[in-house]
């Protein structure tokens, strides 16, 4: 990127306008991919405990943190700095999730579902992935719905309604 802020600046002083407008889209286009990348990051450790915690039916407290905490972090970089319209639609995570995620937070979760028990194809065969899909959907519907200080008390109610989230919110009370 620096290279390409500093033809940018090139292009300006030698009154090159059309390359900078054309520098300027090519940044544009890094940072959001850049964006998008993040957010993928965080939608696969959504994935990832949504796995376990459909194949072992517990919830834990980290567990709940991470999807928490992903589903905020998502919300922060989904929306974009006009604070009126967003780089992923909430139409468009299902499919996102079906072409781009799943798959990996399949292969990562395997590591770590009851110990690494399970090779990422024996996971994959066990899953209900339109249920997780699902799930995932739910929460991310969310974050176009209620403002940042509202979200995790929300999130909690959603929480509690997976397998063993009546105890993990009992215990936390």
């Amino acid at each position: 990127m620096t290279q390409e802020l500093i033809d940018l600046k090139k292009s300006i002083l030698e009154g090159r306008y059309a390359d900078a407008l054309a520098i300027v889209d090519e940044l544009e286009g890094m940072s959001k991919q850049a964006i998008l990348r993040n957010i993928q990051a965080y939608l696969n450790i959504l994935l990832i405990h949504l796995i376990k915690n459909q194949v072992e039916q517990r919830l834990t407290g980290s567990w709940a943190n991470s999807i928490r905490n992903s589903i905020r972090e998502i919300k922060k970089l989904n929306i974009k700095d006009n604070k009126k319209s967003y780089y992923i639609n909430l139409g468009e995570w299902e499919n996102l999730m079906e072409e781009e995620v799943i798959e990996d937070a399949i292969a990562d979760a395997s590591e770590e579902v009851m110990n690494g028990k399970f090779t990422r194809s024996q996971l994959s065969s066990m899953l209900d992935k339109s249920q997780i899909l699902t799930t995932a959907t739910s929460l991310l519907a969310l974050t176009y719905t209620f403002s940042p200080k509202e979200l995790p008390a929300i999130m909690d109610d959603y929480l509690s309604q997976l397998a063993g989230g009546e105890d993990w919110i009992n215990r936390e009370k």
